[in-house]
């Protein structure tokens, strides 16, 4: 265990503590209230010098309204007497913060709220902040609309925000970062979402007295055995590939990876397809044009000919379907997957013994393709004031710190304001580690209760992973047989991260690959869907058969003449 890390939040837990005696809550729901400004007072009095956190939590004197534009899923809905601008968390903003939430607009989740976000940009009518996705924040901070956050983020950001910034190694600072200077409030993602592992039938690979994969070449051995003995019968599918409503491999814009994707193939040949690079001469590559990629493709082309992979790929309706009936032996994934994806796998068979594991390249050597550090991002208007920058930094504060609080079904998450999601980019592989730790017996589950952390869900695992894993054995690989199903959403975040997300936590990884870029350039927004949809054809042809490898070199010769060449100029130049 973390020990630094396990210390440092029992002093901010009895820091919480302390707030929280004195303190009454009528609901029973409520954080520990927050803290006044007489810290600040007393410290400035002394001559000390504020420091980051300091102001992460105050209260202001009076209260300060935040204009907002909000997306709402169409299917959610709130109790009798809640609206979106008054409800259980924005009551807790007003009266703990004197943050007071006016909500000027809302719009359905998806294209609606898009065509809002790219109406208020184009006639320069932001409200004091809402959530964006990259290409509008670009937008809206290269038209001179937004205000930087750069001096003030460093100084309001709570030690928990802190913690989650540092844990990407400052990618998602510089993913909200235009030229130099931060306009964004980065939602993050956990790093292990964007990598793949294998995920196998165990219990088949036992059956016929296979070892697990480790190489490509293990893989494809599995594969011809599955497609010989068919131990799920004549539809056995050794291995699945994507359905119709998901891609080959990630990209740098699409970086969250696909179910029964191939960028764990990719990655073992050293290939990375769909993102921008950088050579060891310091110049932009496209990750597609490579001999790796080409040779990558050849492979899978000469798996699905052999009938290793799924004949439907890439017009079935669902790969999760396909692999909850019984019939996959194995697929690629991330870690969630193993849990939350499959649950109905497990109900069709109790017995059905999913493991996860790492490929290896032929060199022995363990290579990923990591996605990007955020998934969105929340912007503030240049022309608010300093209280109403320092509001909507202080409400992602809020949010990472008490949104465990709330009830949930009650008021659904998105109806939160400008909720902005942030998480430790190794949150998975820390709980992971600390659930091993608590079912060796090296530490209990009482340790982590009370501790204020970025990592918000710890504390609720631990009390939980013992129950949901009643055979452990100190030393032995978990199979589904240690695993109680009885509370079924339990069992699947246990399964997810003590199995998907094993090998991520245990395994050096050997060299991490991720895009130089994560935007659109400017011939990009003309031209780049024409171009994507161009290779994700020919990819899909070249695997399938329906083309030979010559389609890739065409394609290859094609995408720069009709713009690659130029964008991979315009990428060079934003290095």
């Amino acid at each position: 265990m973390k020990k630094n890390k396990l210390a440092a939040w029992l002093l901010v837990g009895a820091m919480s503590l302390s707030l929280l005696s004195g303190c009454g809550s009528n609901s029973g729901t409520s954080a520990p209230a927050a803290a006044s400004d007489s810290a600040s007072e007393e410290a400035s009095s002394e001559g000390t010098q504020a420091v980051p956190g300091e102001a992460a939590f105050q209260k202001f004197p009076e209260v300060v309204e935040v204009h907002i534009g909000q997306a709402v899923s169409p299917t959610d809905t709130l109790p009798e007497g809640l609206s979106v601008e008054k409800n259980q968390y924005t009551d807790y903003l007003l009266e703990n913060f004197n943050i007071k939430v006016v909500v000027d607009w809302t719009a359905a989740t998806g294209n609606d709220y898009t065509q809002k976000v790219a109406l208020c940009i184009a006639s320069n009518t932001l409200p004091d902040a809402m959530t964006v996705s990259r290409e509008y924040m670009l937008k809206a901070a290269r038209s001179g609309q937004l205000y930087d956050i750069t001096d003030l983020f460093q100084t309001v950001q709570s030690e928990q925000v802190k913690e989650v910034m540092d844990s990407t190694e400052n990618q998602a600072i510089a993913e909200a970062s235009v030229d130099g200077r931060q306009y964004a409030i980065p939602a993050t993602e956990v790093e292990t979402g964007g990598i793949q592992v294998i995920n196998v039938r165990q219990d088949w690979l036992d059956e016929y007295g296979l070892e697990a994969p480790k190489t490509l070449d293990d893989v494809e051995n599995i594969a011809k055995v599955f497609a010989e003995k068919k131990p799920a019968g004549a539809d056995t599918v050794p291995i699945a590939g994507p359905d119709k409503n998901t891609n080959c491999y990630t990209t740098f814009q699409e970086t969250a990876t696909t179910t029964g994707g191939f960028d764990a193939v990719f990655s073992a040949n050293d290939a990375y397809p769909g993102i921008f690079l950088k050579d060891e001469n310091g110049n932009v590559t496209y990750g597609t044009d490579s001999d790796a990629t080409r040779a990558t493709l050849e492979r899978l082309a000469d798996w699905y000919q052999k009938g290793y992979i799924d004949q439907e790929m890439g017009t079935r309706d669902s790969t999760i379907e396909l692999i909850n009936s019984g019939k996959v032996g194995m697929f690629f994934g991330a870690w969630w997957v193993s849990g939350y994806g499959i649950g109905d796998a497990y109900r069709n068979d109790p017995t059905a013994n999913w493991q996860a594991y790492p490929i290896y390249t032929d060199s022995d050597e363990y290579y990923v393709k990591a996605g990007s550090a955020t998934s969105g991002y929340c912007v503030i208007n240049k022309n608010a004031s300093e209280d109403v920058a320092k509001a909507v930094i202080i409400m992602a504060n809020v949010l990472l710190r008490d949104e465990s609080m709330f009830d949930v079904s009650e008021q659904p998450l998105g109806f939160w304001p400008v909720r902005t999601l942030m998480a430790p980019a190794d949150e998975c592989e820390y709980t992971y580690h600390e659930l091993i730790n608590v079912l060796d017996g090296k530490t209990s589950p009482e340790e982590y209760q009370g501790i204020s952390s970025a990592y918000k869900l710890l504390a609720n695992d631990v009390s939980i992973v013992k129950d949901v894993v009643p055979g452990y054995e100190s030393g032995r690989q978990l199979a589904i047989g240690d695993f109680n199903m009885e509370n079924f959403g339990d069992f699947q975040r246990m399964y997810s991260l003590l199995i998907g997300d094993r090998p991520y936590a245990t395994t050096p990884v050997d060299k991490k690959v991720r895009s130089c870029i994560f935007s659109q350039t400017q011939t990009m927004e003309g031209k780049w869907a024409n171009l994507l949809s161009m290779e994700k054809e020919m990819v899909m042809k070249v695997i399938t058969g329906k083309s030979d490898i010559s389609a890739y070199d065409d394609f290859i010769k094609n995408w720069k003449a009709e713009g690659g060449d130029t964008i991979l100029q315009e990428v060079a130049e934003l290095q």
